[in-house]
């Protein structure tokens, strides 16, 4: 149910992102086609995934949720093009094909990253079919917050400034509720929003959405080590040679491991608090740490 339901989310959103984008002005072409490499370069499409999922578990329309989806993973995708700039990771590979800057160039890169966080928020700023202006707002001030000085971009700047390091782990879970965990947890805000679900349910959802985020992280941490450059689509054992602060390096690949499943148990203690059919929500959380990309 899982694979099928990560297709055809996939396909929605590719789409939805490929029609935002296909719209734009040809004011500079090759500006365009940069936003749409990084954009449409492939991925696992998770941010979207669990605001067409849950929202669909909480009886809210898809076609209600497609914006949400798309200003998301616009924020996502803008936020890999840059992080795989020289000044940052400087990774030459994402997802098995050229990052941004390597097949366009570092400027163009910077601008295509900066035009699709705009388009974000002009694709969320939209009137959206069955949301009232209020809720509007509140998902545009959702994805403000995550993707800024208060989330992504602060986790970011921790991020780097952890590199060659050695952090507590208080630290390191901060760093990264902030730069993974902000945007997913984001996600299942926007269906929470649309849903206008009770004050209960949503504590329930957000905890799971922060459980989750983190476990998502760990087990990046973990596939750094344990899986191949074939399986990344990027070099293996980048985080290490750049020693960055990695859960591995701080509690040993076996303790990351099982930080991620002590996490996703944690997710689960919180999904099953929810009065709805969360079998689709459950599988992918356990997926989180089963994948090998």
């Amino acid at each position: 149910m899982l694979a099928e339901s990560l297709g055809k989310y996939q396909q929605r959103i590719n789409l939805q992102l490929s029609s935002h984008i296909d719209a734009l002005a040809d004011t500079d072409p090759r500006l365009k086609a940069a936003m749409k490499h990084g954009a449409l370069i492939g991925g696992k499409r998770i941010r979207p995934f669990l605001v067409y999922a849950i929202g669909d578990m909480l009886n809210v329309k898809l076609e209600t949720l497609d914006e949400c989806a798309a200003a998301i993973e616009c924020v996502h995708a803008y936020s890999l093009i840059h992080d795989d700039l020289p000044a940052m990771d400087n990774d030459a590979l994402r997802r098995g094909q050229p990052t941004v800057h390597i097949a366009y160039d570092e400027a163009t890169a910077i601008l295509a990253g900066d035009a699709l966080q705009a388009l974000a928020f002009e694709i969320i700023s939209e009137p959206i079919k069955n949301i009232t202006p209020s809720q509007n707002l509140a998902m545009v001030k959702a994805l403000a917050n995550a993707s800024g000085y208060s989330g992504m971009c602060g986790g970011q700047a921790m991020d780097l400034r952890s590199t060659n390091k050695q952090i507590e782990l208080a630290t390191l879970i901060q760093l990264h509720q902030l730069k993974t965990g902000a945007l997913i947890r984001c996600a299942v805000e926007f269906a929470i929003i649309a849903a206008q679900v009770n004050d209960e349910e949503r504590q329930a959802l957000l905890d799971f959405a922060d459980a989750i985020g983190l476990a998502f992280q760990v087990q990046d941490d973990v596939l750094d080590i344990i899986a191949s450059t074939e399986e990344l689509g990027k070099p293996q054992g980048s985080d290490t040679d750049s020693n960055k602060s990695t859960y591995p390096k701080l509690l040993g690949l076996e303790g990351a491991q099982k930080t991620a499943t002590s996490l996703i148990e944690d997710a689960l203690s919180a999904l099953a608090k929810l009065p709805y059919n969360s079998q689709l929500i459950a599988e992918f959380a356990r997926y989180i740490i089963e994948r090998r990309v």
